[in-house]
């Protein structure tokens, strides 16, 4: 790995191995931990260097904090942000669905089943107006009513809205910081 780069993420149970018990329970978020966390949003491929420079400490701190950060689950992982319409994802959809029940065996059989479709790229459970908002991905108009239709057509489905986009005008990652 090049000096300063950015150590991969460790998995938790390692991170855990890798940090006092104390800073691992704490969970508290101070400014230097914003300053990074802000940083790692706009840039993720930042090296440690880099990171610590524009944050104001020196690298072994930094990346102390960072792994920190992953131990409590403040940041989750690292991931690259593909075009979706250059690789072939022409039309990005939501779908409010409705369930017959909201047991929860009702409710988690359907996200079990979601959770394997890869063109579902988010799946939140909502209050109001349905059970589930779904974001997805399609490579064109019959591929998105093939999934309308998979949807529709799930044993305790009882209501399906569909909402394609037509233009994204603001998509940021992450939180205010």
């Amino acid at each position: 790995m090049p000096r300063g780069a950015l150590s991969p993420p460790l998995s938790p149970s390692r991170r855990r191995q890798a940090l006092p018990a104390e800073a691992v329970d704490d969970g508290t978020i101070d400014a230097v931990d914003h300053r990074i966390l802000g940083e790692l949003q706009r840039e993720g491929r930042i090296t440690n260097v880099e990171l610590a420079r524009r944050t104001g400490l020196s690298p072994a701190p930094c990346l102390r904090r960072m792994h920190r950060l992953e131990a409590i689950g403040v940041i989750r992982g690292y991931h690259a942000e593909p075009d979706p319409q250059k690789l072939g994802w022409q039309i990005m959809f939501f779908a409010i669905v409705g369930l017959e029940s909201q047991k929860e065996s009702v409710l988690a059989e359907f996200e079990a089943t979601i959770a394997a479709w890869p063109e579902v790229r988010e799946c939140h459970m909502i209050r109001g107006g349905g059970d589930f908002l779904l974001r997805l991905v399609a490579r064109d108009a019959a591929h998105e009513n093939q999934l309308t239709a998979r949807l529709t057509g799930l044993e305790r489905v009882s209501r399906v809205q569909t909402l394609q986009t037509i233009r994204t005008s603001r998509n940021l990652p992450g939180v205010p910081l």
